[in-house]
Protein backbone atom coordinates (compact mmCIF):
# COMPACT_ATOMS: atom_id res chain seq x y z
CA UNK A 1 0.00 0.00 0.00
CA UNK A 2 0.75 3.77 -0.71
CA UNK A 3 0.17 7.20 0.46
CA UNK A 4 -0.48 9.77 -2.07
CA UNK A 5 0.61 13.04 -0.99
CA UNK A 6 -0.27 16.37 -2.78
CA UNK A 7 0.33 20.09 -1.78
CA UNK A 8 -1.78 21.97 -4.09
CA UNK A 9 -3.26 25.26 -4.59
CA UNK A 10 -6.49 25.71 -2.81
CA UNK A 11 -8.17 26.73 -6.54
CA UNK A 12 -7.02 23.53 -7.26
CA UNK A 13 -8.59 21.21 -5.31
CA UNK A 14 -12.00 21.25 -7.35
CA UNK A 15 -10.74 19.96 -10.57
CA UNK A 16 -8.55 17.74 -8.90
CA UNK A 17 -11.29 15.98 -6.82
CA UNK A 18 -13.48 15.68 -10.47
CA UNK A 19 -10.67 14.09 -11.75
CA UNK A 20 -9.92 11.49 -9.52
CA UNK A 21 -13.47 10.66 -9.13
CA UNK A 22 -13.44 9.76 -12.99
CA UNK A 23 -10.22 8.03 -11.59
CA UNK A 24 -12.20 5.92 -9.85
CA UNK A 25 -10.80 7.41 -6.29
CA UNK A 26 -13.60 8.24 -3.87
CA UNK A 27 -11.86 8.99 -1.04
CA UNK A 28 -9.28 11.50 0.25
CA UNK A 29 -8.50 13.64 3.22
CA UNK A 30 -7.95 16.83 2.80
CA UNK A 31 -6.92 19.77 5.38
CA UNK A 32 -5.50 23.15 4.76
CA UNK A 33 -2.27 24.45 5.46
CA UNK A 34 0.40 26.74 4.66
CA UNK A 35 4.03 26.87 3.64
CA UNK A 36 6.78 28.30 1.16
CA UNK A 37 8.98 26.87 -1.15
CA UNK A 38 10.94 28.31 -3.81
CA UNK A 39 8.41 31.65 -4.08
CA UNK A 40 8.94 32.53 -0.37
CA UNK A 41 5.86 34.22 0.10
CA UNK A 42 5.11 37.34 -1.60
CA UNK A 43 4.94 41.62 -0.93
CA UNK A 44 1.16 42.78 -0.47
CA UNK A 45 0.32 46.36 0.24
CA UNK A 46 -1.89 46.69 3.72
CA UNK A 47 -2.56 50.09 5.19
CA UNK A 48 -0.16 51.47 2.73
CA UNK A 49 2.73 49.87 4.26
CA UNK A 50 4.15 47.02 1.64
CA UNK A 51 4.19 43.71 4.09
CA UNK A 52 5.53 39.99 3.20
CA UNK A 53 3.61 37.11 3.57
CA UNK A 54 5.73 34.11 4.27
CA UNK A 55 3.76 31.30 4.48
CA UNK A 56 1.20 30.75 1.63
CA UNK A 57 -2.11 28.72 2.13
CA UNK A 58 -2.59 25.57 0.33
CA UNK A 59 -4.14 22.06 0.46
CA UNK A 60 -2.57 18.67 1.56
CA UNK A 61 -4.46 16.13 -0.41
CA UNK A 62 -3.52 12.20 0.96
CA UNK A 63 -5.01 9.26 -0.61
CA UNK A 64 -4.45 5.72 0.58
CA UNK A 65 -3.90 3.47 -2.66
CA UNK A 66 -2.51 0.10 -3.41
CA UNK A 67 0.46 -0.39 -4.77
CA UNK A 68 0.36 -0.25 -8.33
CA UNK A 69 -2.47 2.06 -8.23
CA UNK A 70 -0.02 4.93 -6.61
CA UNK A 71 1.55 6.45 -9.83
CA UNK A 72 -1.59 6.91 -11.35
CA UNK A 73 -3.12 8.49 -8.66
CA UNK A 74 -0.24 11.21 -8.36
CA UNK A 75 -0.27 11.67 -12.75
CA UNK A 76 -4.10 12.71 -12.25
CA UNK A 77 -3.50 14.96 -9.51
CA UNK A 78 -0.51 16.14 -11.27
CA UNK A 79 -2.35 17.15 -14.47
CA UNK A 80 -5.23 18.24 -12.78
CA UNK A 81 -3.08 21.13 -10.45
CA UNK A 82 -0.62 22.10 -12.86
CA UNK A 83 -0.85 25.81 -14.46
CA UNK A 84 2.45 26.25 -15.23
CA UNK A 85 3.25 28.68 -12.65
CA UNK A 86 5.33 28.65 -9.89
CA UNK A 87 3.73 27.49 -7.00
CA UNK A 88 1.59 24.68 -8.52
CA UNK A 89 2.97 22.41 -5.60
CA UNK A 90 4.10 18.74 -5.10
CA UNK A 91 3.27 15.10 -4.89
CA UNK A 92 5.45 12.20 -3.50
CA UNK A 93 4.48 8.37 -3.20
CA UNK A 94 5.49 7.16 0.20
CA UNK A 95 4.94 3.21 1.74
CA UNK A 96 2.51 2.39 4.09
CA UNK A 97 3.03 -0.71 6.46
CA UNK A 98 -0.46 -1.00 7.52
CA UNK A 99 -3.97 0.03 7.20
CA UNK A 100 -6.62 -0.68 9.96
CA UNK A 101 -10.64 0.18 9.42
CA UNK A 102 -11.51 1.03 12.68
CA UNK A 103 -15.22 0.36 12.33
CA UNK A 104 -14.70 -3.29 11.10
CA UNK A 105 -11.03 -4.50 12.13
CA UNK A 106 -9.96 -5.49 8.02
CA UNK A 107 -6.34 -4.74 7.53
CA UNK A 108 -4.72 -4.26 4.44
CA UNK A 109 -5.89 -3.77 1.30
CA UNK A 110 -9.47 -4.20 2.03
CA UNK A 111 -9.37 -1.36 4.45
CA UNK A 112 -8.61 1.00 2.21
Amino acid sequence: MRLVTAIIQPDAVEPVQVELHRHGINGMTLTEVCGYARQRGHQELYRGEQVTIDFTDKVKLEILADDDEASGIAEVVCRAARTGSVGDGKVWITPVEQVIRIRTGEQGPAAI
